[in-house]
C-alpha cells in the first residue's frame, strides 16, 4: 500500500514539474529507472529534490519514468528496459540482482544507454568489465575490504554464511584470493531458523569460532539472535559482518558478552544530502502512520519506532546525483543537443542508428567527482566505484563505534600478481603518529581541480587512479616522492572549496577533511592563515603571493605618423622654436653693433668729370661696408647647429661667439636627449593603462572591481585595517547591482575581466592572474604591485606531526635545489600560450614605415615647397628683368628656360633690343664693341 501511495505522489509530482519546466522554457531531460517491485524512496526524494532546486543554474529538469519489475525474472527486465528506451531515456539505473545483472549489461551495451545500478558491483558479480561497458556500479565492491579484514586478523580457518544468491558469487569471487592450500573455508547458506540455529551449532562445536556473515536485514538479526541463544557472544568469536547497514541493529544485548563484531558503513551521516534524505525519509514515515507532516527531530524517533534509513535508500538518491552531475558536465560543454534530439530506441527496431555523441554519456559519468549521502562519489575507467571510504565498525561497551576506515589502494602500473598488498585497511590506535616510514600506509590527499596547479589530463594520457591529474602540485608530490618514498592517493574535490569558518566556527573544503580525519594531507594552493593554523598544521611554504590587480589588456597604440615628435612635449618643441628664433634675432643685433662683423667689400669705380674737352672719364674705386650676419644667414647658422650639420660662415665677434656656443651647448643636450628617447618611442607599442594601483581602481568610478567569495582573499579585505582596503571591501560588499562584483569562482571572475570591456577589475592571488595572463586569448594583464604577502603551503591534519616536518624538510631541499623554480617556470611560463618576449624582440628589431612615415612626409613637403620658392624665384626675376629691358616676358621666359636647361646663354641680347627700341640698340652695340677704356683714349671709336 505504501508503494502504491509513493507511486500516485510521485507520478503527481512528476506530471507538476513538467508543466511547469515547460512553460519556463526550460529544457526536459528523459530518464529511467527500474526498481525491485515498489518504487524506491531514495529514486524519487532524488529526483524531486533536482526538480526542485534553488538553484537551477543548469536550466533543466527531470522527467522520470520509474517501472517496477520483477528482477529475479529476466524477460519482465528486458520488457521494461525496451519500455525505458522507447520513451528515449537519456541515462537509466536502479537495482537489479545477480540473474538479471547479464541482461543489463548486454542491453546497455547494444542500446549505447548507460544503466547505473545500485545493487551489486560487477566485480563481485564476476561479470566481465572493461572500459566500454555502459553498465555502471554504484554500489563498491566488498571483496577487497574482506579480504584485507581476513589478512589483517589473520584467519586461516572461517566459514562463509550467505543469504543470497549474490552472497554465493561474492564468495566465489572471494575464494580465488584464498588458495585452498592455506585457508580451510567452510560455505553455508541461511535458512529458516531452525536451520540458522543447528548451522551455528555446528560451527560452535567444531570450533570454527571466525564467521564472515554476507546477509542484509533480517537474516542478520535472524543470525544475531541464535548466536546469542547458543552462547556464542564471549571474545572466543570474531564475526564479520557485510550487511552495510549493520550500525542500525540493536547491539544492547551482545556488548557485554565480549565477542568481536567487524563491519562495514558506506554512507556518510554528516552530509548534507543524507540529512536531507533522512530527514525526509522520517517525515514520510510520519505522514503514512498518523497524517501529520510535522517531525520533531531527534527525540521521538526511537520512542516511535520509525524504520531507519537504509544504504541502498541512499544509493538509490545518489543514482540521481550521478544523472545530475552527468546532465550538467554535459550541458556545460555543449555535448547534449544531438543527445536529446536523437531516434528513441526501440527492441523491435535493433538497426537503430548510432550516432558518435552517443558515448558521451558514459565518458563524462566516468569524470565525474563529489560527495554525497554514500561519501565520494567517482567511477574508474570501467565504469565500477573508485575512490570510496568504508568505515570499519566495531563492537565496544558503548555498542558499534567507527574504528577505522578502508580505501582503496593506489593503482599498480605493476602486473605481479605476488607483489605485496598495498595497506588499505587503517585502524585507529594501530599508530599514534604517521610518517613516510610507515611503507604499509597510503596517504590520502585532497586537493581541488585549479589550473595549472592540479588539472585533468586529456583523454589519450589519461590513466586511472593518480594517473588522471597532472599540474604543479602533482609534480611537486612527485618530487617530494623521490626524496622521501611514500605512497598516496588523490581525492580531488567537486567543489572547489579551500576551506572557510562560518560564524559557529564550522569549517568547509579541504581544512574540513583534513580536521575530520577524512583526508591526511591538503596539497592544493592553500594559503597559510592564522585561522587555519588553528585547526590543522602547515609546511614550509613552497610558493610566495599576494592580491593582485587583473584587468583586460588594453589595446596598443600603434605609432602615429609624427610618433618622431613624440620623445619631447609640445610644449619643448614651442619653447625650441621660440628659443630658435630669439637666438637668431639676438646674433643679428649682436652682430649689427659689433665692429668686428664689418668688413670691406669693393663694390666698384667711380667716374670722374673731365677737366677739358675731349679728355675722358677716369673710374676710381669706391669701398663699402658688409656684414656677414643678416637675418637670413642668422636664422641659417641657428638652423645648421640645431640640426648638427654646421654652416659656411661663423661669428667672428666676442659676443657672437658667446651666443653661438651656448647655442651650441643648447642643441647637444636637446638633441642628445631627443635621440636616447626616440627608439624607444619608435619601436615599442605604448599601452595606455586605465590604473596602475588599487588607489587608482578605488578613484575611478566607471570600473568596478570584485573578488571570489570565501578564501584568504575575502578575508584579507574583511579583516584589513588600511583604510585604503577598508574602501575597497565596503564598496564590494555593500554592492548591490547585478551582477554582483564579487564572484563564486575565479573562473567566472576571469571571464568577466574579458568580457567587461575594460570596465571590471578581478582581485585574485598573484599566482593565478599570472598564468591566466599566458593562457589564451591572451588579453588579461597584472597591474600594480601586491596589495599583500602569503604564502602557499602542504595542510597537513592535526595528529601527524612526524610527516608534516617530513614534509617540511622535503619542500625544503627542493627550495635549495631549485627545483620550486623549474617548476614554476615550467607551468606557468614554458607551458605559456602567449611568448611577451618575442614579440618584443620582432618589434624591436625592424621599424615599419607607419614608424617613420612623417620623416618622409615632411621630407616630401620641403622638397614641394624648395620647388615651388625657386619657381616663384625664377618667374620673379624673370619678370623684373623683361620689365628693366623693355623685352616681353615670353621672350626672357624662353631665354632664361634654354639656360637652365643647357647651361649655355641665350639669343644676344642686341637682337631683341632693336626690335623694340632702335637707340637702345646702337647703345648696346657701343657698349659690346668698346674694349677697354684706353682704346677710347686713343680715339679707336669708329663712331
Amino acid at each position: 500500500m505504501a508503494g502504491r501511495i509513493s507511486h500516485v505522489l510521485v507520478v503527481v509530482c512528476m506530471g507538476t514539474l513538467f508543466r511547469t519546466c515547460c512553460s519556463s522554457g526550460s529544457s526536459t531531460i528523459m530518464v529511467g529507472a527500474i526498481f525491485d517491485r515498489y518504487l524506491d524512496f531514495g529514486f524519487e526524494r532524488g529526483i524531486i529534490s533536482h526538480n526542485t532546486q534553488k538553484n537551477k543554474s543548469n536550466s533543466f529538469q527531470f522527467m522520470a519514468l520509474e517501472l517496477p519489475a520483477l528482477l529475479e525474472d529476466t524477460f519482465n527486465v528486458t520488457r521494461r528496459l525496451c519500455t525505458l528506451y522507447s520513451q528515449n531515456t537519456l541515462i537509466t539505473g536502479g537495482h537489479s540482482k545477480q540473474v538479471c545483472l547479464p541482461t543489463l549489461q548486454s542491453y546497455a551495451n547494444y542500446f549505447l544507454i548507460p544503466y547505473v545500478t545500485a545493487s551489486q558491483s560487477k566485480s563481485d558479480m564476476g561479470l566481465t568489465i572493461s572500459s566500454s561497458d555502459y553498465l555502471v556500479s554504484m554500489m563498491p565492491s566488498l571483496v577487497p575490504p574482506v579480504e584485507d579484514c581476513v589478512r589483517y586478523f589473520k584467519w586461516d580457518k572461517f566459514a562463509y554464511v550467505y543469504s543470497s544468491q549474490e552472497g554465493l558469487q561474492r564468495y566465489q569471487t572471494l575464494s580465488s584470493r584464498f588458495p585452498s592450500k592455506q585457508y580451510d573455508i567452510t560455505v553455508r547458506r541461511v535458512g529458516s531458523e531452525p536451520e540458522t540455529r543447528m548451522l551455528l551449532k555446528s560451527f560452535r562445536d567444531s570450533g570454527r569460532h571466525r564467521i564472515i556473515f554476507d546477509t542484509t536485514g533480517n537474516d542478520t538479526q535472524l543470525v544475531l539472535r541464535q548466536a546469542g541463544m547458543l552462547g556464542m557472544i564471549t571474545s572466543s568469536y570474531h564475526y564479520l559482518f557485510l550487511d552495510l547497514d549493520l550500525a542500525d541493529v540493536n547491539m544492547d544485548d551482545f556488548i557485554f558478552g565480549g565477542m568481536n563484531v567487524t563491519g562495514f558503513q558506506l554512507v556518510n551521516k554528516t552530509d548534507p544530502h543524507y540529512k536531507s534524505l533522512e530527514m525526509m525519509w522520517y517525515k514520510r514515515q510520519a505522514y503514512l502512520r498518523q497524517g501529520n507532516q510535522t517531525f520533531d527531530w531527534p527525540q521521538n524517533i526511537s520512542t516511535l519506532g520509525y524504520q531507519k534509513l537504509k544504504t541502498m535508500t541512499a544509493l538509490s538518491y545518489d543514482v540521481t546525483r550521478v544523472f545530475w552531475e552527468t546532465i550538467s558536465m554535459l550541458k556545460k560543454n555543449k555535448r547534449i543537443q544531438l543527445l536529446t534530439v536523437r531516434a528513441a530506441r526501440s527492441c523491435g527496431n535493433p538497426g537503430f542508428k548510432k550516432i558518435p555523441q552517443d558515448k558521451d554519456v558514459l565518458e563524462y559519468i566516468k569524470l565525474i567527482s563529489f560527495k554525497s549521502a554514500t561519501g565520494h562519489i567517482e567511477f574508474d575507467e570501467n565504469g565500477e566505484r573508485a575512490n570510496y571510504t568504508l568505515k570499519v565498525l566495531a563492537l565496544k561497551p558503548t555498542g558499534l563505534q567507527e574504528v577505522g576506515t578502508w580505501m582503496p589502494n593506489v593503482p599498480n602500473n605493476s602486473n605481479n600478481n605476488n607483489s605485496p598488498l598495498l595497506s588499505r585497511l587503517v585502524l585507529k590506535g594501530e599508530n599514534s603518529e604517521s610518517s613516510f616510514q610507515n611503507v604499509n600506509k597510503t596517504f590520502i590527499i585532497t586537493s581541488v581541480l585549479e589550473r595549472p596547479f592540479m588539472m585533468l589530463k586529456n583523454e589519450k594520457t589519461r590513466t586511472p587512479g593518480n594517473g588522471r591529474y597532472e599540474g604543479y602540485c602533482m609534480d611537486l608530490l612527485h618530487a617530494i616522492n623521490e626524496h622521501h618514498p611514500f605512497k598516496f592517493i588523490i581525492r580531488v574535490r567537486n567543489d572547489s572549496a579551500y576551506g572557510t569558518a562560518d560564524d559557529n566556527g564550522t569549517w568547509n573544503g579541504m581544512v574540513s577533511e583534513l580536521i575530520n580525519k577524512e583526508a591526511d594531507i591538503a596539497v592544493a594552493p592553500l594559503t597559510i592563515n592564522s585561522d587555519r593554523e588553528r585547526v590543522i598544521d602547515f609546511t614550509k611554504p613552497y610558493m610566495s603571493l599576494g592580491v593582485s590587480i587583473m584587468i583586460k589588456k588594453p589595446q596598443n597604440t600603434r605609432p602615429s605618423v609624427f610618433s618622431f615628435m613624440h620623445p619631447l612635449s609640445y610644449e619643448i618643441w614651442l619653447s625650441i622654436i621660440f628659443a630658435y628664433l630669439g637666438v637668431s634675432v639676438v646674433l643679428f643685433l649682436v652682430s649689427r653693433f659689433s665692429p668686428d662683423e664689418w668688413y670691406t667689400v669693393e663694390q666698384g669705380t667711380l667716374s670722374s668729370a673731365p677737366s677739358t674737352e675731349g679728355e675722358i672719364d677716369r673710374d676710381e674705386p669706391r669701398d663699402k661696408k658688409a656684414n656677414n650676419f643678416g637675418i637670413q644667414n642668422s636664422l641659417w647658422f641657428s638652423m645648421g647647429a640645431l640640426m648638427q650639420q654646421g654652416c659656411e660662415v661663423s661669428p667672428r665677434c666676442l659676443s657672437g661667439r658667446i651666443v653661438g656656443g651656448v647655442w651650441w651647448f643648447f642643441t647637444l643636450i636637446i638633441i642628445s636627449s631627443y635621440t636616447a628617447n626616440l627608439a624607444a618611442f619608435l619601436t615599442v607599442e605604448r599601452m595606455s593603462f586605465p590604473i596602475n594601483s588599487a588607489e587608482d581602481l578605488v578613484k575611478r568610478k566607471d570600473i568596478s572591481y570584485g573578488i571570489q567569495r570565501g578564501g584568504s582573499t575575502q578575508s584579507f579585505f574583511s579583516t584589513s585595517k588600511i583604510p585604503l582596503y577598508n574602501t575597497m571591501w565596503r564598496s564590494m560588499s555593500n554592492n548591490n547591482t547585478l551582477p554582483s562584483p564579487m564572484t563564486n569562482s575565479s573562473v567566472q571572475g576571469i571571464e568577466r575581466v574579458r568580457h567587461s570591456n575594460g570596465k571590471y577589475a578581478f582581485l585574485l592571488e598573484s599566482t593565478m592572474n599570472e598564468y591566466q595572463n599566458q593562457q589564451k586569448p591572451c588579453d588579461t594583464m597584472k597591474v600594480g604591485s601586491n596589495l599583500d604577502s602569503k604564502s602557499y603551503g602542504i595542510g597537513v591534519a592535526r595528529d601527524l606531526t612526524l610527516l608534516r616536518d617530513e614534509l617540511t624538510l622535503a619542500i625544503l631541499q627542493l627550495g635549495e635545489d631549485g627545483v620550486l623554480d623549474n617548476l614554476k617556470k615550467k607551468w606557468w611560463y614554458d607551458k605559456g600560450e602567449c611568448d611577451p618576449q618575442s614579440q618584443a624582440m620582432d618589434q624591436a628589431s625592424a621599424l615599419s614605415l607607419s614608424n617613420v612615415a612623417g620623416i618622409f612626409y615632411i621630407l616630401v613637403v620641403g622638397m614641394g615647397v624648395a620647388i615651388g620658392v625657386a619657381l616663384t624665384e625664377f618667374y620673379w626675376r624673370t619678370r623684373s628683368q623683361s620689365n628693366k629691358e623693355k623685352i616681353s616676358l615670353s621672350n626672357a621666359l624662353k631665354a632664361k628656360i634654354r639656360m637652365s636647361v643647357t647651361g649655355e646663354k641665350g639669343m644676344p641680347t642686341y637682337p631683341i633690343m632693336r626690335q623694340v627700341n632702335t637707340m637702345a640698340c646702337e647703345k648696346a652695340l657701343l657698349s659690346k664693341d668698346r674694349e677697354s677704356p684706353s682704346a677710347i683714349r686713343r680715339g679707336q671709336t669708329s663712331v
